[in-house]
């Protein structure tokens, strides 16, 4: 099944939800736009089709890296005094390299990283945990993980952290009800997937 009909079905998820809490018209707007969100989430893992769309390219941050490196090293040449000279120069050398070393792929581990400090920053525990789900999910295989129940707990937590941030009565529902719709869509029994899920991660590996 492609995005749209997941965010699709998501929306419906989150709309039932709205309707079920009574909610007003701005916030029923707020739930089935979270839901769709959170319908689209699974595919974030390293092979999702998702994954393209929320990262930027791996050339423009390597461009930034480089350009940064290069700066810190003639700002250490002609600045820097003994010892913090070298190490200016030293991480200026560092930066260069291991940007040179970036790959699309590895793009979705540092958003993960990015998303894990802003929360930080922001003391949004909610965020913060989006990060790891988001750093774990470029490492792992597609509707691995993030397709299983593990994933499904690992979000809740978020989901809920989220709502009693926002206090939204709903949102914690609509975001978990749109991420089960996904794995539910993408199961094997349906006649237009012809894979399945690996739910039961990591106790089995069989595709339902």
């Amino acid at each position: 099944m492609n995005g749209t009909a997941h965010a699709g079905i998501g929306a419906a998820a989150g709309f039932i939800t709205a309707n079920a809490f009574q909610s007003t018209p701005a916030e029923t707007l707020i739930l089935i736009g979270l839901g769709s969100v959170s319908a689209l989430v699974p595919d974030l893992d390293i092979d999702g089709k998702l994954r393209g769309r929320i990262t930027f390219s791996h050339k423009v941050i390597q461009a930034a890296a480089q350009l940064i490196g290069l700066l810190m090293i003639f700002y250490s040449l002609y600045e820097g005094d003994s010892m913090d000279k070298w190490l200016g120069i030293g991480i200026g050398l560092a930066m260069i390299t291991i940007s040179s070393l970036l790959k699309q792929r590895h793009m979705l581990t540092v958003t993960g990283v990015g998303v894990i400090a802003c929360g930080a920053s922001l003391q949004e525990y909610w965020l913060v945990l989006l990060g790891v789900y988001i750093f774990i999910a470029s490492f792992v295989s597609h509707r691995g993980y993030t397709h299983s129940i593990i994933g499904i707990v690992f979000f809740a937590v978020i989901a809920s952290r989220f709502e009693s941030s926002i206090g939204i009565n709903g949102a914690y529902l609509a975001c978990l009800t749109g991420y089960i719709s996904h794995l539910a869509a993408d199961m094997k029994f349906l006649p237009f997937n012809k894979r399945g899920i690996k739910l039961f991660l990591p106790v089995s590996s069989k595709e339902i």
